[in-house]
Protein backbone atom coordinates (compact mmCIF):
# COMPACT_ATOMS: atom_id res chain seq x y z
CA UNK A 1 0.00 0.00 0.00
CA UNK A 2 0.78 3.48 -0.47
CA UNK A 3 3.07 4.37 2.74
CA UNK A 4 6.67 2.75 3.59
CA UNK A 5 6.91 1.30 6.83
CA UNK A 6 9.36 3.58 8.06
CA UNK A 7 7.29 6.44 7.72
CA UNK A 8 3.05 5.78 7.73
CA UNK A 9 2.91 9.37 8.27
CA UNK A 10 4.28 10.30 4.85
CA UNK A 11 0.86 10.29 2.39
CA UNK A 12 1.98 9.02 -1.64
CA UNK A 13 0.41 10.59 -4.31
CA UNK A 14 -2.15 9.15 -6.19
CA UNK A 15 -3.96 10.02 -8.91
CA UNK A 16 -8.19 10.59 -9.68
CA UNK A 17 -8.92 7.94 -12.16
CA UNK A 18 -12.86 8.52 -12.27
CA UNK A 19 -15.34 10.19 -10.05
CA UNK A 20 -19.01 8.97 -9.79
CA UNK A 21 -22.09 10.59 -8.13
CA UNK A 22 -24.16 8.19 -5.77
CA UNK A 23 -26.37 11.24 -4.42
CA UNK A 24 -26.67 15.09 -4.31
CA UNK A 25 -23.56 15.16 -1.93
CA UNK A 26 -22.07 11.46 -2.31
CA UNK A 27 -19.17 10.34 -4.81
CA UNK A 28 -17.61 7.64 -5.52
CA UNK A 29 -13.48 8.29 -6.36
CA UNK A 30 -11.22 6.06 -8.39
CA UNK A 31 -7.36 6.20 -7.63
CA UNK A 32 -4.48 4.87 -9.60
CA UNK A 33 -0.92 4.96 -8.47
CA UNK A 34 1.73 7.48 -9.17
CA UNK A 35 5.31 6.92 -10.59
CA UNK A 36 5.63 3.41 -8.74
CA UNK A 37 3.16 4.01 -5.89
CA UNK A 38 2.73 0.70 -4.50
CA UNK A 39 -0.34 -1.15 -4.98
CA UNK A 40 -3.15 -1.25 -3.04
CA UNK A 41 -2.91 -4.25 -0.70
CA UNK A 42 -5.74 -3.75 1.45
CA UNK A 43 -8.07 -6.09 4.07
CA UNK A 44 -11.89 -5.09 3.89
CA UNK A 45 -13.22 -2.65 6.42
CA UNK A 46 -9.45 -0.73 6.46
CA UNK A 47 -9.49 2.87 5.75
CA UNK A 48 -6.90 5.47 4.23
CA UNK A 49 -6.19 9.11 5.15
CA UNK A 50 -6.59 11.14 1.94
CA UNK A 51 -4.88 14.61 2.04
CA UNK A 52 -5.80 17.62 0.05
CA UNK A 53 -3.22 19.58 -0.78
CA UNK A 54 -3.46 23.14 0.94
CA UNK A 55 -6.49 21.83 2.85
CA UNK A 56 -6.38 18.78 4.60
CA UNK A 57 -6.52 15.44 5.86
CA UNK A 58 -9.19 13.14 6.37
CA UNK A 59 -10.02 9.52 7.12
CA UNK A 60 -12.11 7.58 4.55
CA UNK A 61 -12.63 3.92 4.53
CA UNK A 62 -11.73 1.79 1.47
CA UNK A 63 -14.94 0.96 -0.72
CA UNK A 64 -13.16 -0.73 -3.67
CA UNK A 65 -12.49 -4.50 -4.60
CA UNK A 66 -9.89 -5.77 -2.48
CA UNK A 67 -8.94 -8.32 -5.18
CA UNK A 68 -7.78 -4.88 -7.61
CA UNK A 69 -4.32 -4.12 -6.71
CA UNK A 70 -4.10 -1.59 -9.38
CA UNK A 71 -7.31 1.04 -8.28
CA UNK A 72 -7.86 2.58 -4.94
CA UNK A 73 -12.09 3.10 -4.17
CA UNK A 74 -12.97 5.29 -1.73
CA UNK A 75 -16.74 6.65 -1.21
CA UNK A 76 -16.84 10.15 0.16
CA UNK A 77 -20.09 12.16 1.40
CA UNK A 78 -19.30 16.12 1.27
CA UNK A 79 -19.71 17.17 5.45
CA UNK A 80 -16.58 19.43 5.98
CA UNK A 81 -14.33 21.15 4.13
CA UNK A 82 -11.77 18.03 3.32
CA UNK A 83 -14.77 16.08 2.08
CA UNK A 84 -15.93 19.00 -0.33
CA UNK A 85 -12.67 19.08 -2.04
CA UNK A 86 -12.36 15.44 -2.01
CA UNK A 87 -15.60 15.32 -4.13
CA UNK A 88 -14.87 18.26 -5.76
CA UNK A 89 -11.57 17.05 -7.37
CA UNK A 90 -11.22 16.41 -11.48
CA UNK A 91 -9.78 13.09 -13.19
CA UNK A 92 -6.24 13.44 -13.59
CA UNK A 93 -5.82 15.35 -10.44
CA UNK A 94 -3.40 13.86 -7.17
CA UNK A 95 -4.87 12.97 -3.81
CA UNK A 96 -2.49 12.01 -1.33
CA UNK A 97 -2.88 8.80 0.56
CA UNK A 98 -1.81 7.30 3.83
CA UNK A 99 -2.34 3.63 4.87
CA UNK A 100 -4.06 1.37 5.06
CA UNK A 101 -4.89 1.16 8.78
CA UNK A 102 -6.99 -0.51 10.82
CA UNK A 103 -8.15 -3.73 11.48
CA UNK A 104 -10.82 -5.29 8.94
CA UNK A 105 -13.75 -7.50 9.04
CA UNK A 106 -13.24 -11.08 9.99
CA UNK A 107 -14.28 -12.62 6.01
CA UNK A 108 -11.48 -15.53 6.76
CA UNK A 109 -12.79 -16.80 9.98
CA UNK A 110 -16.32 -16.27 8.36
CA UNK A 111 -15.72 -19.11 5.85
CA UNK A 112 -18.16 -21.87 5.57
CA UNK A 113 -21.11 -19.57 7.27
CA UNK A 114 -23.72 -17.76 6.26
CA UNK A 115 -23.01 -13.37 5.80
CA UNK A 116 -25.30 -11.06 6.87
CA UNK A 117 -24.39 -7.47 6.20
CA UNK A 118 -26.59 -4.37 8.17
CA UNK A 119 -25.82 -0.88 6.63
CA UNK A 120 -27.36 2.20 7.19
CA UNK A 121 -26.73 5.31 4.75
CA UNK A 122 -22.82 5.79 3.82
CA UNK A 123 -22.12 2.58 5.88
CA UNK A 124 -22.19 0.70 3.13
CA UNK A 125 -19.27 1.74 1.80
CA UNK A 126 -16.66 0.10 4.45
CA UNK A 127 -19.10 -2.85 3.79
CA UNK A 128 -19.18 -3.18 -0.02
CA UNK A 129 -15.07 -4.87 -0.12
CA UNK A 130 -16.91 -7.83 1.71
CA UNK A 131 -19.96 -8.18 0.02
CA UNK A 132 -17.10 -8.56 -3.87
CA UNK A 133 -14.85 -10.78 -1.67
CA UNK A 134 -17.53 -12.95 -0.79
CA UNK A 135 -18.93 -13.09 -4.53
CA UNK A 136 -15.88 -13.50 -5.83
CA UNK A 137 -15.15 -17.03 -3.55
CA UNK A 138 -18.64 -17.66 -3.53
CA UNK A 139 -18.08 -21.78 -2.97
CA UNK A 140 -16.61 -20.53 0.49
CA UNK A 141 -19.55 -18.90 1.92
CA UNK A 142 -23.19 -19.86 2.81
CA UNK A 143 -26.04 -17.52 2.36
CA UNK A 144 -25.49 -13.58 1.77
CA UNK A 145 -27.75 -11.22 3.34
CA UNK A 146 -27.68 -7.67 3.16
CA UNK A 147 -30.06 -5.56 4.54
CA UNK A 148 -29.40 -2.08 4.07
CA UNK A 149 -31.38 1.61 5.34
CA UNK A 150 -31.49 4.93 4.21
CA UNK A 151 -33.29 8.15 4.89
CA UNK A 152 -35.16 8.43 1.54
CA UNK A 153 -34.93 6.65 -1.79
CA UNK A 154 -32.28 9.41 -2.98
CA UNK A 155 -29.69 8.38 -0.29
CA UNK A 156 -29.27 4.74 -1.14
CA UNK A 157 -25.72 4.22 -2.38
CA UNK A 158 -24.65 1.90 -5.44
CA UNK A 159 -28.39 1.11 -6.74
CA UNK A 160 -26.98 -0.61 -9.72
CA UNK A 161 -25.31 -2.86 -7.60
CA UNK A 162 -28.13 -3.54 -5.44
CA UNK A 163 -30.10 -4.87 -8.02
CA UNK A 164 -27.17 -7.13 -9.90
CA UNK A 165 -26.33 -8.61 -5.84
CA UNK A 166 -29.90 -9.87 -5.52
CA UNK A 167 -30.08 -11.57 -8.38
CA UNK A 168 -26.49 -13.19 -7.41
CA UNK A 169 -26.91 -16.93 -6.13
CA UNK A 170 -27.81 -17.61 -2.62
CA UNK A 171 -28.26 -13.38 -2.14
CA UNK A 172 -30.66 -12.20 -0.47
CA UNK A 173 -30.57 -8.06 -0.83
CA UNK A 174 -33.09 -5.84 1.25
CA UNK A 175 -33.61 -2.16 1.68
CA UNK A 176 -35.55 -0.07 3.25
CA UNK A 177 -36.33 3.84 3.54
CA UNK A 178 -37.54 6.54 6.38
CA UNK A 179 -39.20 8.78 3.82
CA UNK A 180 -40.27 6.88 0.89
CA UNK A 181 -41.69 9.11 -2.21
CA UNK A 182 -45.15 7.93 -4.61
CA UNK A 183 -42.61 5.92 -7.01
CA UNK A 184 -40.82 4.03 -4.09
CA UNK A 185 -42.27 0.53 -4.09
CA UNK A 186 -39.98 -1.30 -1.40
CA UNK A 187 -39.68 -1.41 2.52
CA UNK A 188 -40.31 1.97 4.91
CA UNK A 189 -38.86 2.10 8.00
CA UNK A 190 -35.92 1.80 9.90
CA UNK A 191 -33.26 -1.14 9.07
CA UNK A 192 -34.05 -3.67 12.32
CA UNK A 193 -37.30 -3.87 10.50
CA UNK A 194 -35.79 -5.98 7.78
CA UNK A 195 -35.14 -8.48 10.23
CA UNK A 196 -38.48 -10.24 9.89
CA UNK A 197 -37.68 -10.48 6.28
CA UNK A 198 -34.01 -11.94 6.07
CA UNK A 199 -33.61 -15.38 5.65
CA UNK A 200 -31.40 -16.30 8.63
CA UNK A 201 -29.80 -19.48 10.15
CA UNK A 202 -28.28 -17.19 13.74
CA UNK A 203 -25.59 -20.56 14.92
CA UNK A 204 -24.08 -20.08 11.25
CA UNK A 205 -24.38 -16.49 10.70
CA UNK A 206 -21.45 -13.90 11.35
CA UNK A 207 -23.09 -10.30 11.23
CA UNK A 208 -21.27 -7.28 10.41
CA UNK A 209 -22.64 -3.88 10.39
CA UNK A 210 -21.39 -0.33 9.84
CA UNK A 211 -23.77 3.30 10.16
CA UNK A 212 -24.90 5.25 13.19
CA UNK A 213 -24.00 4.40 16.58
CA UNK A 214 -27.95 3.63 17.79
CA UNK A 215 -28.81 1.99 14.92
CA UNK A 216 -25.80 -0.59 15.66
CA UNK A 217 -27.03 -0.71 19.24
CA UNK A 218 -30.55 -1.88 18.56
CA UNK A 219 -29.58 -3.86 15.55
CA UNK A 220 -27.13 -5.66 17.95
CA UNK A 221 -29.62 -6.27 20.56
CA UNK A 222 -32.07 -7.73 17.69
CA UNK A 223 -29.58 -10.19 16.46
CA UNK A 224 -28.62 -11.22 19.73
CA UNK A 225 -32.42 -11.71 20.64
CA UNK A 226 -32.58 -14.04 17.52
CA UNK A 227 -30.38 -16.51 18.71
CA UNK A 228 -26.94 -14.97 17.41
CA UNK A 229 -23.58 -15.09 19.51
CA UNK A 230 -22.60 -11.82 21.08
CA UNK A 231 -19.04 -12.94 19.27
CA UNK A 232 -20.43 -13.59 15.90
CA UNK A 233 -21.50 -9.96 15.64
CA UNK A 234 -18.64 -7.21 14.08
CA UNK A 235 -19.14 -3.96 14.08
CA UNK A 236 -17.04 -0.22 12.29
CA UNK A 237 -16.89 2.43 14.88
CA UNK A 238 -15.60 6.19 13.29
CA UNK A 239 -14.56 8.37 15.28
CA UNK A 240 -12.20 11.69 14.57
CA UNK A 241 -9.19 9.96 13.51
CA UNK A 242 -6.09 12.31 12.61
CA UNK A 243 -2.75 10.07 13.01
CA UNK A 244 -3.99 7.12 12.22
CA UNK A 245 -1.41 5.17 14.32
CA UNK A 246 -2.78 5.82 17.65
CA UNK A 247 -0.25 8.85 18.63
CA UNK A 248 -2.42 11.93 18.81
CA UNK A 249 -5.53 10.44 20.75
CA UNK A 250 -8.20 11.91 19.02
CA UNK A 251 -10.22 8.84 18.08
CA UNK A 252 -10.07 7.46 21.97
CA UNK A 253 -12.48 5.52 22.92
CA UNK A 254 -12.71 4.05 26.19
CA UNK A 255 -9.77 2.01 26.75
CA UNK A 256 -9.42 1.92 22.96
CA UNK A 257 -8.04 3.71 19.74
CA UNK A 258 -10.32 3.30 16.84
CA UNK A 259 -7.56 3.97 14.16
CA UNK A 260 -5.37 0.90 15.43
CA UNK A 261 -7.94 -1.03 17.68
CA UNK A 262 -10.43 -1.10 15.16
CA UNK A 263 -12.20 0.38 12.86
CA UNK A 264 -14.02 -2.71 13.49
CA UNK A 265 -14.44 -4.96 16.70
CA UNK A 266 -16.17 -7.76 18.71
CA UNK A 267 -20.07 -6.61 19.72
CA UNK A 268 -18.85 -9.04 22.54
CA UNK A 269 -16.19 -6.55 23.39
CA UNK A 270 -17.40 -2.96 23.27
CA UNK A 271 -21.33 -3.82 24.22
CA UNK A 272 -21.20 -1.51 27.02
CA UNK A 273 -19.40 1.28 25.36
CA UNK A 274 -22.44 1.73 23.48
CA UNK A 275 -24.61 2.98 25.98
CA UNK A 276 -22.06 5.54 26.66
CA UNK A 277 -22.17 9.22 25.52
CA UNK A 278 -19.32 10.90 27.04
CA UNK A 279 -16.01 8.95 28.34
Amino acid sequence: MPHTESNPMLPEPWAVSEVARETDDTFTLSLEPVNGSAPSNFQPGQFSMLWMFGIGEVPISISGDPATESKLTYTVRSVGQATKALVSVEVGQQIGVRGPFGKGWPVESARGKDVLIVAGGTGLAPLRPVIYHVLRHRDQYGRLVLLYGARNPRDLLYCRELAAWGKQKECQVLSTVEYAGTNWRGHVGVVTRLLSYACLQPLETTAMMCGPEIMMRVMGRELIERGLSAESIYLSMERNMKCAVGFCGHCQWGPHFICKDGPVFSYQGIAPLLDKYEL
